[in-house]
C-alpha cells in the first residue's frame, strides 16, 4: 500500500509528524500553525527549521480558505477543549454557526466543504472533552460525535495514559479515530459487535490493549438535530454517558470502561535524565527550598480575595522532589523559568536539587533531543511548547496499527 497524505493542523511543534513521519507510512502534504495574540509565531518557527517551509501555512486557520488545502487521506490534529455549542446561522436557517474561534468548527468546515474528504481523521484533546462542560456533561463531545455522524464519518476514542503502556510521562489524553462512509474500516466496524470491537478489534486495541473494568456496555442514539442536542444534551447536570473507551456509528453511541491491560518495559523519570553538568540555573537555591517545600505541601488555612471576602483553602501534598522511579507527572505549560511552583518538577541529584532542563521535557515526551532548540527560543519557551505537545510513541503506535488494519482489510477484499 502506498504511503498516506497527510494535513497537520494545529501542528505545534509538530509531535503528530514526528510520529506519523517515523513509520514510514505516512507523508504529510500540509500543515498549519498558528498562535494568536502573540506577534512572534515561536512554534511555527521550529516547525519549520525541523520540516522546511514548503506546504506550511502560518495563518490562522479560520481565515485559510478550504481549496488552499490540498487533498489529504488523513487529517491529524491536537485541538484545544472550548465550547462546542451551536447555535442557528442567521443566514441559513438550514445552517449552523458555533462561537468564533472555537477551532473545532475549522476541522468542521474543512471536512464539510472538501470534495474529496479525507478518509480518516485522527485527533487529540484533553480528556475534559467527555465531560465538558459542568453544566450539560459531556455535550461538547456529543456535538462533536454527531456533526461527524452527519458528515459520514464512524468515530472510536480511548482515553490513553503515556505512562500505562511503559513512556516515561503520565499524560492522559482521549485520541479519536474516524472512518468515512465507504472505507473498508467502516464497512468493517458497522458489522462488528460493539463490545468485540472496543475489546479486541478495534484499531486501538493492536498498540493499546485493554480489558473490560465494568459489566455494562452503554448505548444510546445522540439526538439528530445538532442544535436541540447542544441546547439539550444531559440536561439533569448527571455524570457525563462517555466512558473511557468507545465508538459511535450513524449517531449510535456505545461506550464502556475500560482498564489498560500491559506488562511490557516502563521508562521511568532518572531514565531519561540528562547525564553530566548541569546550567547553574537549573539548581534550587538553597534560599528558595522553604517556598519550593510550601508550595508543594499540604496545605489548610484561610484565605483572604482582594476584595476582602475570607474562604478555607485546603489542597493535598505533592512527592518533593519527584520520584526517580516511576515516570513523571504531566508536564504543563507554566513548566518553565526560575520562580518556585507547585507544578513544576525537581529532581535531587548527587549536586542538589534541580528543575527539568528543556531536553529533558523533550524526552518525557518522547521527542527527539533539542528538536525545539533554535535561536531565539527561551528555555521557557521550550518547556511551554512541550506543555502542550502529546506524546510522539503514542502517535506512532496507532499510526502503525491505523496503516496494518486498512492494509489487511484491503488484501481481505481482494482476495
Amino acid at each position: 500500500m502506498q504511503q498516506l497524505k497527510v494535513c497537520e493542523l494545529f501542528a505545534g511543534v509538530g509531535g503528530f509528524r514526528l510520529g506519523l513521519e517515523s513509520t514510514k507510512h505516512y507523508k504529510v502534504v500540509w500543515s498549519n500553525q498558528w498562535e494568536p495574540s502573540t506577534k512572534m509565531q515561536h512554534a511555527s518557527l521550529v516547525y519549520e527549521a525541523r520540516f522546511g517551509a514548503e506546504n506550511h501555512s502560518n495563518a490562522n486557520i479560520e481565515t485559510v480558505k478550504t481549496e488552499e488545502i490540498p487533498d489529504h487521506d488523513v487529517l491529524v490534529g491536537g485541538f484545544p477543549c472550548q465550547d462546542y455549542s451551536v447555535a442557528t446561522s442567521l443566514k441559513n436557517s438550514k445552517g449552523l454557526i458555533g462561537k468564533k474561534g472555537v477551532l473545532w468548527w475549522s476541522i468542521h468546515r474543512i471536512l464539510s466543504e472538501k470534495k474529496n474528504k479525507p478518509k480518516y481523521l485522527f485527533l487529540e484533546n484533553v480528556d475534559r472533552l467527555l465531560k465538558s462542560p459542568s453544566s450539560q456533561r459531556g455535550r461538547d463531545f456529543a456535538v462533536m460525535l454527531r456533526s461527524l455522524s452527519d458528515l459520514g464519518y464512524a468515530v472510536e476514542w480511548r482515553v490513553i495514559n503515556a505512562a500505562e503502556y511503559g513512556m516515561p510521562q503520565r499524560r492522559r489524553r482521549v485520541f479519536f479515530l474516524a472512518y468515512l462512509k465507504g472505507t473498508d474500516v467502516y464497512k468493517n466496524l458497522q458489522k462488528a459487535n460493539p463490545t468485540d470491537w472496543i475489546l479486541r478489534d478495534s484499531t486501538f486495541c493492536e498498540s493499546f490493549p485493554v480489558e473490560q473494568s465494568t459489566k455494562n456496555l452503554v448505548e444510546f442514539d445522540l439526538e439528530k438535530d445538532l442544535v436541540q442536542l447542544s441546547n439539550n444534551f444531559n440536561k439533569e447536570e448527571g455524570l457525563s454517558p462517555f466512558l473511557n473507551t468507545g465508538i459511535c456509528i450513524n449517531g449510535k453511541v456505545s461506550t464502556l470502561k475500560t482498564a489498560p491491560s500491559y506488562d511490557g518495559k516502563r521508562t521511568v523519570l532518572s531514565d531519561i535524565l540528562k547525564k553530566g553538568a548541569v546550567a547553574p540555573e537549573y539548581s534550587i537555591d538553597e534560599a528558595d527550598l522553604p517556598k519550593w517545600e510550601y508550595l508543594k505541601g499540604a496545605k489548610k488555612e484561610i484565605r483572604k480575595t482582594s476584595t476582602g471576602f475570607e474562604y478555607n483553602y485546603s489542597e493535598g501534598s505533592m512527592v518533593f522532589p519527584d520520584a526517580l522511579d516511576q515516570p513523571s507527572r504531566t508536564i504543563i505549560t507554566g513548566e518553565g523559568g526560575k520562580s518556585p511552583s507547585r507544578f513544576k518538577h525537581v529532581v535531587q541529584t548527587s549536586k542538589g536539587l534541580r528543575r527539568l532542563l528543556p531536553v529533558e521535557l523533550e524526552r518525557l515526551n518522547m521527542f527527539p533531543d533539542n528538536h525545539t532548540k533554535l535561536e531565539g527560543i527561551s528555555d521557557a519557551k521550550r518547556a511551554f511548547f512541550m506543555g502542550n505537545a502529546l506524546v510522539v510513541g503514542i502517535v506512532e503506535k496507532i499510526g502503525v496499527s491505523l496503516f496494518r488494519k486498512i492494509s489487511e482489510l484491503e488484501k481481505q477484499l481482494q482476495n
